[in-house]
């Protein structure tokens, strides 16, 4: 028999739908509690942290650039300054078409088509509402711009400062520049107190001096949405229609200026020796021997200085590094030339101070030196000879003969002793960058230079060839200028400065810094006045090579004049000026201090190519000494 089954039995739902209703229930309950907990731990017990998130999230901090020092010459003219341009500046979201933006600025002038990929990545590794500067445009660029501006969406003009040198080529290897922050300022330097900069030092004072000249960044908070577009500045006062109120409390710590330089460089001298070096490829540097001050340091070819910080283009700086005559170059710093004739006095003091000669001893110069026992003829200047002659009269007639013998007598490693205590073969210690150390040429020296054994072994030929100059030595242009304030001042040298003082950029305090003596040289009293007698006759004696162009002056000169080889000549072949290309013609140089009798300058200028030193050099050296000793300016300097 079947058996009725129930088609739906309502308690057994009933039971059903009462558990899952208290299940739902609590698990409700439950979330509710996570919830008002998790609230409570954000809005009551974790308040201040995150209040203090979210303000930050609301403002933004905007670096603010300091502005840089000045500098300027001993007499308070301005070498560096800052002044007003215009900045071709984008907003990358308000242009449609980057490339097409570009190409029209190309065809305006206003960006170089070498620069093209650089000024792309430069965009684009900017935010879309950010101002990406492009270039500094000059005054008829900005003009040009302007009347255009409206086929430009999102391309504008805004003011700026540039670092600007009033004298441009004449002061470019001692000032240096400034140019754009590369990726290996960005690993030398703190990049938080760059981060509203975009140039930095990059040569000479500039770079050396760069903490003092670049000043500490500032900053302001402004407001800003979520994507961080500033809704709020502060120090502009400005904000977007609908922003609401303006906030309070936003802090503002302005920037602390760069510390204004005073160099030791007289402009006027600068100016002079950038004239007198005109057209020819050399150096000129001028040292007071009573402080170390650099009054002149000039780097011939040079090269606008103004050129760099505006954003010198691909084109240009390739014209510039491949230029033959190396513009860039800082010769008067980091030229090595053979010293020739001009070494002698210090080869005589060594002479005399070593005792290995009697200086009124006198040898016969026919025109050539032998080596005993060699058949080699090491030849004088001057072909006949100069007949007999002492220490006094070889100097002022600059006798090779003379100067070969004393070196074999001296020798080879107490010449190069006595050398280094004038600084030669060694960095003298000026204040910027990239000095070259110069050679002075030892036994010792050779063993290390040179790898096979062979090449090791001092030849005595190569010591006599060091008497005038020659052979491995090299020495730089300031190496020269300091060694010859090192005799004018009689053995008590300074260190080269080319900075004398600062001056706090707002208080106006000016910072007058202590010369660096260096150790005395402690030589005979006569000894000293032995080399400054010949030094004077070189300028004043009947035969002094540097008589001619010293003449009429109202100041007395000491000098020395000096030839050096580019290249050596075989042992019968003859000096062919002329015919001979022009990079391997002798090198003219020319040492003098002034006034003789108490000496407040030191010179010294090499001239590469153009011959010998009494007509090349000593003219140049005649200009700037003539600058320096004009009435007004020695009666002011005496006073």
């Amino acid at each position: 028999m079947n058996q009725a089954v129930p088609f739906k039995n309502h308690w057994k739902e009933q039971r059903l739908f009462l558990s899952r209703l208290i299940a739902a229930g609590i698990i409700i309950l439950l979330s509710t509690g996570v919830l008002v907990s998790r609230l409570f731990q954000l809005q009551i017990v974790e308040h201040q942290q995150f209040a203090a998130m979210s303000q930050g999230n609301r403002l933004r901090i905007e670096p603010l650039a300091p502005t840089r020092g000045l500098i300027f010459d001993r007499n308070g003219v301005v070498l560096a300054e800052n002044l007003p341009t215009w900045e071709l500046v984008l907003i990358p979201e308000e242009v449609a078409d980057l490339d097409v933006a570009l190409d029209a600025l190309e065809a305006l002038g206003l960006v170089d088509p070498d620069d093209r990929n650089g000024l792309t990545e430069l965009v684009r590794s900017h935010r879309g509402f950010e101002r990406v500067k492009l270039r500094n445009l000059t005054e008829e660029e900005a003009a040009r711009f302007a009347v255009r501006r409206h086929h430009f969406p999102g391309v504008d003009i805004r003011e700026g400062l540039v670092r600007s040198y009033p004298y441009g080529e004449a002061v470019a290897h001692a000032l240096g520049y400034v140019a754009s922050i590369s990726p290996a300022d960005l690993r030398r330097i703190e990049r938080s107190e760059y981060a509203a900069s975009s140039n930095i030092g990059k040569t000479g004072v500039e770079r050396s001096y760069e903490q003092l000249l670049h000043g500490v960044v500032g900053y302001r908070q402004q407001v800003v949405n979520a994507p961080g577009r500033v809704l709020f500045d502060p120090a502009a006062n400005t904000g977007l229609a609908g922003a609401g109120a303006s906030p309070t409390g936003l802090e503002t710590k302005w920037p602390i200026p760069g510390d204004n330089l005073i160099l030791a460089i007289d402009i006027r001298l600068q100016l002079a020796a950038a004239a007198a070096m005109e057209g020819v490829r050399g150096a000129v540097v001028a040292i007071d021997p009573t402080n170390g001050d650099v009054l002149t340091f000039f780097s011939a070819p040079s090269f606008d200085l103004n050129r760099f910080p505006t954003g010198l283009s691909r084109t240009d700086l390739r014209a510039l590094t491949t230029d033959s005559d190396e513009p860039l170059f800082n010769r008067a710093l980091a030229g090595t030339y053979p010293p020739g004739s001009v070494i002698k006095p210090f080869l005589a003091l060594a002479a005399l101070d070593y005792g290995v000669v009697d200086a009124d001893h006198e040898i016969m110069c026919p025109g050539y030196f032998m080596l005993p026992g060699q058949s080699r003829r090491y030849r004088d200047w001057k072909p006949q000879g100069h007949g007999r002659m002492d220490l006094h009269q070889a100097i002022i007639e600059s006798c090779d003969v003379y100067f070969y013998q004393l070196a074999v007598t001296l020798e080879i490693d107490s010449i190069a002793q006595f050398l280094r205590t004038f600084g030669f073969g060694a960095a003298t210690g000026l204040d910027i960058s990239g000095e070259a150390r110069g050679i002075v040429p030892s036994r010792e020296w050779k063993r290390s230079r040179f790898a096979r054994p062979e090449e090791q072994i001092w030849f005595p030929g190569e010591t006599v060839i060091t008497g005038i100059g020659q052979g491995f030595t090299l020495v730089t242009p300031l190496q020269l200028a300091h060694a010859n304030a090192t005799l004018a001042s009689r053995g008590k040298p300074f260190q080269p400065r080319l900075v004398i003082g600062t001056e706090n950029g707002m208080t106006g305090e000016v910072i007058l810094l202590e010369p660096r003596a260096q150790l005395t040289l402690d030589l005979d009293d006569a000894d000293w006045q032995r080399i400054h007698d010949a030094m004077l006759g070189v300028t004043e004696d009947i035969g002094g090579s540097a008589r001619e162009v010293m003449a009429g002056t109202a100041y007395r000169v000491a000098g020395k004049t000096g030839t050096a080889q580019v290249y050596s000549l075989a042992q019968d072949e003859e000096y062919d000026e002329e015919n001979l290309d022009e990079r391997l013609r002798d090198h003219g140089l020319f040492l003098a201090y002034a006034p003789a009798e108490a000496p407040s300058i030191s010179l010294a200028v090499v001239v590469e190519n153009r011959g010998g030193g009494s007509r090349t050099a000593a003219p140049i050296a005649r200009q700037i000494l003539d600058v320096y000793f004009t009435e007004a300016e020695y009666v002011a300097r005496q006073l």
